[in-house]
């Protein structure tokens, strides 16, 4: 193995952390201070003192994490990345299920089912113990069924805390998903099939329930290394509590960048490793290399303001030079928001020779980004949303516009068969057969065409399994209908919101509550409009504007993308958008009283940003009805001393 010179390759704060004696060790990397290199450099360390590879095991959260770990340690040492156990908890909880799964009665010829497997067995489960569950459409579909039950399997919940915590929107059934998350794990266990949740759960079950399996992981990796700690659920922290029996653990992680609570990660694990693991020395990492000073200086003002004793203790120190303070901007609404970054971004682009692909526009949820959207397209700007489709392409969006469309112009087929088909069993030639019978029945009784829907001459087309809905799919139409001649676009779409629909979203999509959100701001955009005409024709204007000008994936282009998808990345200018109350926070965090996640994405956004920081809130937010509704910056702007940013003022003589 070549010699490396690790004091030279290192700053004081990683070379400490690389070098240190082997035990339990807690390594509290902040944003952009090295964290995979402090990591890579730990296993060159240890090959370095004679261990041996087959000694360590990393454990990651992606394989592409771990590959780019081992191939860097190859690059120092020479040792083959195949030497080592490393990869993600499920790659390598197949790897123990393979050898030892028959002491737990799974025998060696298991196979994995796949996501759609998964939920297609699920359906197949709930439908032999209760076929009138999936009959009725406020239930839950197979897929966000499943995630119920994977999220409490996860995180070592019951169903209905899990339930009650993270999907409200199925509090009144939840005692009643329990019988089939037991079917479900028993049938997978008749057919010899495992599930991805399986992978931990049957690892866990192993080292729980084998001492002599225990036993072997415990004098196996006499070296376990953790990546991206803070974001372990309850199943992955056991699992690493039960192999670290001998205490040479060392996780790496930031406590105030835990943000995926919604999926399992549990904060308390990475604040209760030094009490679960006696004798942890904590290292902390806190050179960064990525942000200005004047960056740090605010997103140490956001640490600041966490409660006491609810946190590790770290302050970012920088590595670069002094520049420009973070900019505070304020606007009257979501359009001027969504102008004032369109003008900086060319300045930025044109003026200052930033590169369109180091500029990033991050947001909260989704539906704050659609002015920005708009306007960028409007301005014939290049953009990617990493995180999703565009705001006018996402499922839900597209029904409810099709529904209304086809509500207005009974003749549009396509608008018909996106609404239609969402009924049970109903497919496209079904949608067809009705429409041709209600147009048919509608001209011969001199109906209205959505009058004719109701009557029992087209019930005959329907499909056998959506006549129990189609009462109900009918007078939602019709009530559209009736809006529609009586009031404007914005109250159409809640009409449309609050009929059968809504109820065909709460049981479609385990993530109910967010896409409800972005309904409702549709709304809003709607109440622009003074007729449903104007309101449609320009989303199919903007649809165009926004299809048209498709982006190269590899071309440079400005990114839009919610702070969760952000995480690990950076850029030279960032410009954080929608931080008001009830936005950032978002408001359903506010009235449960609990905004510390929220914080912590907040920091994780502040530190995606190299150079330039502009942070930005309206006064007013766009809804549906008359005026619009005031909005406060957001908490985590007013608590940070006002020294740390520049508030700019916008010209608006200029818009």
């Amino acid at each position: 193995m070549p010699a490396i010179d690790f004091r030279a390759a290192l700053n004081d704060e990683q070379y400490a952390a690389v070098t240190a004696e082997p035990g339990p060790l807690l390594v509290l990397a902040g944003a952009g201070s090295g964290k995979t290199r402090t990591l890579t450099y730990r296993v060159a360390y240890l090959l370095s003192q004679g261990v041996r590879p087959g000694d360590i095991l990393l454990l990651t959260f992606t394989n592409k994490a771990a590959k780019e770990m081992l191939h860097r340690v190859e690059e120092l040492t020479g040792v083959e990345p195949r030497r080592f156990w490393g990869g993600t908890f499920h790659s390598i909880g197949h790897r123990a299920l393979r050898m030892f799964g028959e002491e737990i009665g799974l025998p060696k010829n298991f196979t994995i089912l796949d996501a759609d497997e998964s939920e297609t067995l699920l359906k197949q489960t709930v439908d032999t113990e209760d076929k009138a569950f999936f009959k009725d459409k406020t239930n839950p579909r197979p897929g966000p069924l499943f995630s119920i039950i994977s999220l409490a399997r996860n995180t070592r919940q019951s169903i209905p805390d899990t339930v009650e915590k993270q999907f409200p929107q199925y509090s009144e059934i939840k005692y009643a998903i329990q019988p089939f998350a037991a079917a479900y794990a028993e049938k997978k266990r008749a057919q010899n099939v495992c599930d991805y949740d399986d992978l931990l759960t049957g690892w866990l079950e192993l080292l729980e329930k084998a001492p002599n399996i225990a036993e072997y992981f415990a004098h196996r990796f006499r070296h376990l290394l953790v990546d991206e700690y803070q974001d372990t659920n309850t199943l992955q922290s056991q699992i690493i509590d039960r192999i670290a029996q001998h205490h040479r653990v060392m996780a790496v992680g930031d406590d105030a960048q835990c943000i995926y609570s919604w999926r399992g990660a549990d904060f308390e694990n990475i604040m209760t490793f030094p009490e679960r693991h006696p004798g942890t020395v904590i290292h902390r990492i806190e050179t960064n290399y990525r942000s200005t000073p004047e960056i740090l200086d605010l997103a140490n003002g956001v640490l600041e303001a966490q409660p006491k004793g609810r946190h590790f203790d770290k302050e970012l120190r920088a590595a670069r030079a002094h520049s420009q303070k973070p900019m505070v901007v304020e606007t009257i609404d979501d359009r001027e928001q969504a102008e004032f970054v369109r003008k900086r971004i060319r300045a930025l682009i044109e003026d200052e020779g930033v590169s369109p692909g180091q500029i990033a526009i991050l947001y909260r949820s989704h539906f704050i980004a659609m002015e920005m959207q708009l306007v960028l397209s409007r301005a014939a700007i290049p953009y990617h949303i990493t995180s999703g489709v565009k705001f006018f392409d996402r499922q839900h969006i597209k029904d409810i516009v099709a529904l209304v469309t086809f509500v207005y112009n009974p003749g549009n087929e396509m608008s018909w068969q996106r609404i239609a088909c969402l009924l049970p069993k109903v497919g496209e030639k079904g949608a067809q057969k009705i429409h041709a019978a209600a147009r048919e029945h509608a001209a011969l009784l001199r109906k209205d065409f959505i009058d004719a829907l109701h009557t029992d001459d087209v019930l005959t087309k329907v499909a056998k399994d959506a006549r129990a809905d189609w009462p109900s799919f009918c007078d939602s139409l019709s009530e559209v209908a009736e809006t529609m001649r009586t009031a404007g676009p914005a109250r159409t779409i809640e009409i449309a919101i609050d009929g059968w629909y809504g109820d065909y979203l709460r049981g479609a999509f385990a993530d109910y509550i967010e896409r409800l959100d972005e309904l409702k701001a549709l709304a809003g955009f709607a109440a622009r409009f003074e007729t449903i005409q104007d309101f449609l024709a320009q989303i199919v204007l903007l649809n165009g504007e926004t299809s048209d000008r498709q982006v190269d994936p590899d071309a440079e282009a400005v990114k839009l993308t919610t702070v969760h998808q952000a995480k690990g990345l950076e850029y030279d200018v960032v410009f954080v958008i929608g931080l008001a109350d009830g936005q950032f926070p978002g408001r359903r965090a506010i009235e449960a009283g609990d905004v510390e996640e929220e914080r912590r994405l907040f920091y994780v956004a502040v530190t995606r940003a190299k150079n330039e920081l502009y942070l930005c809130y309206p006064k007013v937010a766009t809804k549906a009805g008359p005026g619009g509704m005031l909005l406060t910056a957001s908490r985590f702007l007013t608590e940070i001393n006002p020294a740390l940013y520049e508030p700019l003022r916008l010209r608006r003589a200029f818009w």
